[in-house]
């Protein structure tokens, strides 16, 4: 059974209130419970967190070398700033998956650039709620056919 732990950064504590129509109307525990039941489906074991602060996401992905064979993030908008994050995925070597609800290469040119995407195996963006599960799926399908 694989151990994903699923990042979620700034402002994604308000799904279901910010923006719904950009976010959906999900909230972030109705997406944890969805993707709960999918990481039960394909056999992975889900560990969440969800923070404001940069420093406390890059402290969750340095626990997780050792203790988790990937990660899937929606950084929110250290998407686009945080060489941090960036450089902590690189140092811990777990193959991660980058998710956002909307779809960031359609929207502000500001959003178009991710720090993240180069030390990441894969980025799903604009598929709402289901994205996650998207990006489960391919991350759990990446760990198979790499033998993690």
């Amino acid at each position: 059974m694989s151990s994903i732990l699923v990042l979620n950064g700034p402002n994604l504590n308000m799904l279901g209130i910010r923006e719904p129509g950009v976010y959906g109307s999900q909230t972030l525990s109705d997406i944890e419970t969805q993707l709960r039941e999918a990481g039960a489906r394909a056999g992975a074991s889900l560990s969440f967190y969800q923070s404001n602060y940069e420093g406390a996401l890059l402290d969750e992905i340095h626990a997780a070398y050792g203790r988790h064979d990937g990660i899937l993030i929606n950084p929110g908008a250290y998407t686009h700033t945080s060489i941090a994050l960036r450089d902590g995925i690189a140092s811990v070597g777990l193959p991660t998956v980058e998710v956002h609800l909307s779809n960031i290469h359609k929207r502000e040119s500001f959003r178009h650039t991710s720090m993240l995407a180069p030390v990441c195996i894969g980025q799903i963006a604009g598929f709402g709620a289901y994205g996650y599960e998207l990006g489960l799926l391919a991350l759990l399908r990446h760990l198979q056919s790499s033998g993690r």
